[in-house]
């Protein structure tokens, strides 16, 4: 009985842990592209007078989402390979091979790894977005240098 309970626990600890994690990462790529469009949409290519001071602040905090993108799968990966584990280890420790609460426990175990999905394809969509604004800012500024460049000397 006791082992039971400590199984049921773990199992338990598993589904809070490793799903409220993906939805700590969920919440944060969402904090953090939100922040990122309302400031490429405040800033003023003009108050920058070097290209690279105007990329530290474009891409302050992708790297976040990037980073939350590439690790959610393994995350939820995670889950499941635990679940999958405690799912064998009631089975051998119940003795006797129940094919329904089988295939519940591994139901519930890849659970973490569609988690895990739904988590990084978002992530990686405005990843993808965020970078492609800041090409499109850093080209607008590099026009406007060129511009400037061609009034000096013309």
């Amino acid at each position: 009985m006791e082992a039971h309970n400590l199984l049921a626990y773990a199992e338990e600890t598993l589904d809070y842990g490793v799903i409220g994690l993906l939805i700590l990462m969920s919440i944060v790529t969402l904090w953090l592209f939100i922040e990122r469009m309302m400031f490429y949409k405040s800033v003023r290519i003009e108050d920058y007078d070097h290209r690279d001071l105007l990329e530290m602040d474009l891409t302050n905090n992708i790297g976040v989402i990037s980073a939350i993108g590439s690790n959610a799968p393994y995350v939820g990966l995670l889950g499941t390979v635990i679940g999958i584990m405690l799912t064998f280890y009631s089975m051998g420790d119940v003795g006797a091979v129940d094919a329904k609460e089988i295939m519940v426990g591994l139901a519930l175990a890849l659970k973490a790894t569609a988690m895990g999905l739904i988590v990084a394809m978002p992530a990686i969509v405005c990843y993808t977005i965020l970078l492609r604004k800041v090409e499109k800012i850093l080209t607008v500024y590099d026009v406007a240098e060129d511009r400037a460049k061609s009034n000096n000397h013309g």
